[in-house]
């Protein structure tokens, strides 16, 4: 079998895969557009058989790699992502390889799934003529609330679909080389909020004289965890979490109007749709009751992230055959945050795999979490993530979901 020496050949190529990792990180890129990145990634693999495709609405990048065997007809077509836009904050890690772009950091770990991406590619490409089957390496800029992955499907660049699909998220609070995954809802649904609640403002000293919006606003902000604990079987769970609030100007002018703006998350299309009603209905009843008036926005974000089961039993399957039994974690729950690789999940059944990268013997519960300024990993891991990943691409071309 191929995955019998992809461990070994991946920690032959860590050099590769951890000075690529250090680069991206060095100079980190928000949004859909990140050049610098896609260059990187280019250059690293320039010497690789393989045939890159571009969209216009995006510098997201699609190479493909064709087998060299005869196998199942039509053959297969498997998808390795990895997302390559970092995050609009500040770096404190101290690091040599630090953020040099003011305001930008690498703390979603992107930078590390390039490279894992960009060295699975290394070690397909040496076994290219042992592939039955195309594998198509989608790098993916625009995670981080931009959508990128519909981007790139809308442009056409994952057409014909891939009959499977996977992706890595790292976790540095996680064990050193855990791989976990669940079937089915793993990340949740993502939607951004916002209220305004527009009354009548005025001097503080006299606020039987005007219609004040913010006691009004902290009312909704209350119920609103009210609604999600009685509305809302605990089974499915949602969360609504208002993180900005905003109103007035000085200590003593009652504003015209107050601002919330938040999140609300869900498991389940049902739930989604029926909190998006809730919301409403409750900001305006709210504020109704008061003689004032409020409007709801609410902003479409990510799809539930949906593992199909046979994707996540192929998962476990090659991870106990390269890493041992004890290397796979079957998660419980899922977990509330969300991601845009659900876009491709809708598309092609596959799954996404959390890699822990708490440093060897550490008490990882203490580490600090993916989103910190002060997020760190250990890159003696990576090439266990890309030898995951070539290994799923490689045993999924041969047998297809029959792990």
């Amino acid at each position: 079998m191929l995955t019998e020496t992809l461990l070994e050949d991946a920690h032959a190529i860590a050099d590769d895969i951890v000075s690529l990792r250090r680069a991206i990180h060095a100079e980190p890129e928000l949004g859909l557009q990140t050049p610098r990145t896609r260059d990187k990634v280019k250059a690293a693999l320039a010497d690789l058989p393989i045939a890159w495709r571009e969209g216009p609405s995006t510098t997201g990048l699609v190479g493909v790699l064709k087998g060299g065997k005869p196998g199942a007809q039509p053959s297969r077509r498997v998808l390795l992502r990895g997302d390559m836009d970092a995050l609009p904050m500040p770096e404190e890690t101290g690091l040599d390889f630090a953020s040099t772009v003011p305001g930008a950091m690498h703390a979603c770990g992107h930078d590390t799934h390039v490279a894992m991406l960009a060295g699975a590619a290394r070690l397909l490409a040496a076994r290219r003529e042992e592939l039955a089957g195309d594998v198509l390496l989608m790098f993916q800029p625009g995670e981080e609330g931009f959508h990128g992955a519909r981007f790139m499907l809308d442009d056409g660049l994952i057409d014909p679909l891939p009959d499977a699909a996977f992706a890595l998220h790292i976790m540095p609070n996680a064990r050193h080389g855990l791989v976990a995954g669940r079937a089915g809802a793993l990340l949740a649904s993502a939607d951004q909020i916002d209220v305004t609640v527009t009354g009548r403002g005025g001097h503080a000293s006299m606020p039987h004289q005007v219609a004040d919006p913010v006691p009004v606003a902290c009312e909704i902000v209350t119920a609103l965890q009210t609604l999600v604990t009685r509305r809302f079987d605990a089974h499915d769970p949602v969360v609504v979490t208002i993180a900005r609030i905003e109103a007035g100007t000085t200590h003593n002018v009652i504003p015209d109007s107050a601002h919330l703006r938040g999140t609300m998350r869900t498991l389940s299309p049902p739930h989604r749709e029926a909190l998006k009603r809730a919301i409403t209905q409750l900001a305006e009843g709210i504020a109704g009751a008061h003689g004032l008036s409020a409007t709801v926005t609410i902003t479409p974000g990510f799809p539930v992230t949906v593992c199909d089961p046979r994707a996540v039993t192929l998962g476990e399957a090659v991870t106990t055959e390269l890493f041992g039994a004890e290397a796979w974690q079957t998660l419980q729950t899922p977990i509330m945050g969300a991601e845009d690789f659900s876009y491709v999940l809708e598309k092609a059944p596959g799954a996404m795999f959390f890699l822990g990268v708490a440093a060897e013997g550490a008490d990882w519960t203490q580490c600090c979490s993916i989103h910190s300024t002060r997020m760190m990993v250990d890159e003696s891991v990576l090439p266990r993530g890309a030898a995951l990943l070539a290994g799923l691409a490689e045993r999924f071309l041969r047998a297809g979901f029959a792990a």
